[in-house]
This record gives C-alpha cells, structure tokens and sequence, in this order.
C-alpha cells in the first residue's frame, strides 16, 4: 500500500512561484510513472507533469517552461516547481503514483494523494 500526503499549496499572485511536494510512503516501484494533475471546480482532470516508468518526463502545453517535475528518490517524494503562475494555474493538485508505464488521469487507478489547493490571484 502506497500513500501519497500532497504539501505547498496556497494563495499566490499572478508571476509568482510556488513549489508542491508529494511525500510516499509505504513500498514505491521504479515501474511505477508518477504525476500531478490538477482539477478545477466543475472541470474535468488533467495531467499537469509527469515521470514516466522509464524516466521520460511530460508536461501539459500550458505549462511548458513554467513547471519542472523532479523526484527525489532517496526520500521518496516528488515535487512540482511552479514559476510564473497564472490565475488559470488556479485549480486543486494532486499527486499519484501508478503501475503503469504512463499515468493516467482516471482516479480509480494507482495511488492518489488528498491534494492540495493552488489559488492564483492577479
């Protein structure tokens, strides 16, 4: 069992920064892809970054060049570097973990943490 304990949210303004970071516990895989996605009120889920099985690293267009995924392995947690947010960066974000080679956005697969929530003010 996986659990996944989101951390760094909060109110920003517009160009500001912000840095998340996903604390697991319990036995993580190196199969495993890992990933944050966001969701915004009455708004489906997305995928925001994330590390595949393999390493390969993938980020939704909106935030190309604002947003860095990184992972440390040794304390097993994963963070999301926000720079130059926007109020559309504006949305709860959560981390998962899946034993898949690629994430997906469904939330009945893999391990999801609570999320935490990213307001971005102008």
């Amino acid at each position: 069992q996986v659990q996944l304990v989101e951390s760094g949210g909060g109110s920003v303004q517009a160009g500001g920064s912000l840095r998340l970071s996903c604390a697991a516990s319990g036995y993580t895989y190196s199969s495993y892809c890992y990933g944050w996605f966001l969701q915004a009120p009455g708004k489906e889920r997305e995928v925001v970054a994330v590390i595949d099985s393999d390493g390969s690293i993938r980020y939704a267009d909106s935030v190309k060049g604002r947003f860095t995924i990184s992972k440390d392995n040794a304390k097993n947690t994963l963070y999301l570097q926000m720079n130059s947010l926007k109020r559309e960066d504006t949305a709860m974000y959560y981390c998962a973990a899946q034993p898949r080679r690629h994430c997906t956005v469904h939330p009945e697969i893999g391990y999801w943490g609570q999320g935490t929530q990213v307001t971005v003010s102008s």
